[in-house]
């Protein structure tokens, strides 16, 4: 009974925090799905990374707030809906629902048959900019948590090199803890500047954090 009572209370708590969270009410207020549209905005606004013309990827889009975001960005009035100056293609294991001008793609980006639609719906173009807010289902093992984060960083990694213009940027969500420091190495390693940031719309007790790379060192 205990535990259910504690339960109740961090779930009251919860809820009590997010309906007073200044993110949330803005998020509903300017029409985003999530508070975390905030979060890429702060980065982009920190380090211009998104302009009119882009061709953006959004790994792990789902409920949209990112890619909303994104969209406004691509829109010459920073509308909602209307005129798309720019590309935009979301990936999610989760439905999600439409958002005007972003070609959606439902499957897990670890499977090669995903990524092979991922590339097909590029058409060929090279990318601006990939932003992943990707995350695993976590179990509670930190040595298996901490790998399945890692893999997922790895592969926006692999996929940025891949398919990013030289001069091209990745956005990655992770979090503090064991592993870090290697993801840091890899950004480096791939990289020619490697920011570390923490968005003010990322809550506090959180231990997530981002991961921005600008630059490819091996450019073709």
């Amino acid at each position: 009974m205990k535990v259910k009572t504690q339960s109740k209370k961090v779930n009251k708590a919860w809820l009590n925090d997010h309906v007073n969270d200044t993110y949330v009410k803005l998020a509903q207020k300017e029409g985003y799905r999530a508070r975390a549209a905030y979060k890429l905005k702060e980065i982009d606004e920190q380090l211009g990374l998104i302009k009119p013309g882009h061709t953006v990827v959004d790994l792990g889009s789902t409920p949209g707030a990112w890619s909303q975001y994104v969209r406004r960005r691509l829109s010459p009035a920073g509308a909602a809906a209307g005129q798309l100056n720019g590309c935009i293609i979301a990936l999610d294991v989760l439905p999600m629902e439409p958002v005007e001008g972003v070609t959606f793609l439902l499957g897990d980006f670890r499977e090669p048959e995903v990524l092979q639609q991922l590339e097909d719906a590029l058409q060929g173009r090279a990318v601006d900019v990939v932003v992943s807010d990707m995350a695993p289902n976590l179990s509670g093992i930190e040595s298996a948590d901490t790998a399945r984060i890692a893999h997922l960083v790895e592969l926006a990694v692999d996929f940025a090199c891949q398919h990013l213009k030289p001069e091209g940027a990745l956005v990655v969500k992770l979090f503090h803890g064991s592993g870090y420091g290697e993801l840091v190495a890899l950004f480096k390693r791939s990289f020619k500047t490697v920011k570390p940031l923490k968005p003010k719309a990322s809550r506090d007790k959180s231990s997530e954090t981002f991961l921005v790379g600008m630059g490819l060192k091996n450019a073709a």
